[in-house]
């Protein structure tokens, strides 16, 4: 009985072995053979944590590790430790570049989002109601940046934009866009290019003259908001909580993301600025390891999808958004067209007018 125990017991152990090496010599899917660290804006973050995107990049052949930081502040930090940064647009891009000693690197511009406002129904419809917005469905529409500026400018309050009426008593305070830091945060100081474009005469500001020009109109724009935040993940969690404020910029990406997962965007009206600046999300390359993953992001087709997936429009598949966002155009704009697109400032004049708007002082060089 003994020897026919042993007997079997043998059996099984040499099964667990052969089983073993079958198993371990069976390649797992998606490994990924070099490890990559970046500093990103906080907008990608969930792209990036996104278990099909993390496959995707492993079969590839890349494990990516991130942290993020206002692309305004990305220059400042310690590049030497990342072996890529991907800001939010060109511009603090050139400054990444130039810190890093990598100027004149391969850069990759993977896809793009357009800033948006969105706002309470109410606030839309006061707004519509005083020709400083022009509604195109009962969720969409076109911020009027004209006038909504010179009512900002003005330090307008909703209740003297209704001329003192009680039709909307819920809406109270001053008239303003709640917006990033936009010292450090892209969406901010894009906002603040697309502004000073508007109350310079539909002029890039490009010297001291425009700068001051412009300065009071930018400070009131930051001022009346009270604390900034460091990124547009803040304030639209906020909106979409319902704590939020009426009025906010983001990115059309966190907008067409959170449609396609079918959240609720709640009485959310979504404003196009009818002057905007671009916004190309800008893969800079530090070290030789992560040389080629701007490359993969803008033209391999499954991560290509993932980016749709997240509410980015990919630079060379623009179609592709507008087939996957088919079914929210009551919020979304498939077509940028009717949309005035401008240059922004160079990063020293952005900057100083960002600094002028906080109170710090500032001035081109």
């Amino acid at each position: 009985m003994r020897r026919i125990l042993g007997i079997a017991l043998a059996i099984l152990l040499v099964g667990g072995v052969i089983a073993a090496i079958a198993i371990g010599g069976k390649k797992p899917e998606g490994t990924a053979t070099k490890t990559v660290r970046g500093v990103i804006g906080s907008e990608k973050s969930e792209f990036f944590r996104d278990p099909d995107v993390v496959k995707a990049l492993a079969d590839k052949g890349y494990t990516v590790k991130t942290e993020t930081s206002g692309s305004w502040a990305m220059n400042q930090l310690a590049l030497k430790d990342f072996d890529f940064a991907f800001p939010s647009s060109s511009e603090p891009a050139a400054e990444i570049e130039e810190k890093a000693g990598v100027k004149g690197s391969q850069n990759t511009k993977p896809f793009f989002s357009p800033l948006v406002v969105i706002a309470r129904s109410n606030a839309a419809k006061v707004l519509s109601d005083h020709g400083l917005a022009k509604m195109s469905g009962k969720n969409s529409g076109t911020l009027l940046l004209g006038p909504f500026l010179k009512a900002a400018g003005e330090a307008k309050t909703w209740q003297g934009l209704q001329g003192g009426t009680s039709a909307h008593p819920e809406l109270a305070g001053t008239v303003f866009v709640k917006t990033t830091d936009p010292t450090t945060s892209n969406s901010g100081a894009l906002f603040l290019a697309t502004a000073s474009n508007v109350a310079n005469g539909l002029t890039v500001v490009s010297d001291d003259a425009g700068i001051e020009r412009t300065a009071p109109l930018m400070k009131q724009l930051i001022s009346v908001q009270g604390a900034l935040e460091q990124s547009t993940d803040g304030p639209f969690r906020a909106f979409i909580s319902g704590s939020g404020e009426s009025l906010v910029l983001a990115y059309e990406a966190q907008v067409a993301s959170l449609l396609q997962q079918k959240q609720d965007p709640g009485d959310m009206v979504v404003l196009y600025p009818d002057t905007t600046v671009n916004s190309p999300h800008t893969f800079v390359p530090i070290s030789e390891r992560a040389t080629e993953l701007g490359t993969l992001l803008a033209d391999d087709p499954k991560l290509r999808s993932l980016v749709v997936r997240h509410g980015f429009r990919p630079t060379e598949g623009v179609a592709e958004f507008t087939t996957a966002t088919a079914p929210h155009t009551a919020y979304l704009k498939s077509e940028l067209t009717g949309i005035r697109q401008v240059s922004a400032p160079t990063v020293k004049v952005l900057m100083a007018l960002a600094a002028r708007a906080k109170g710090e002082g500032g001035t081109a060089p």
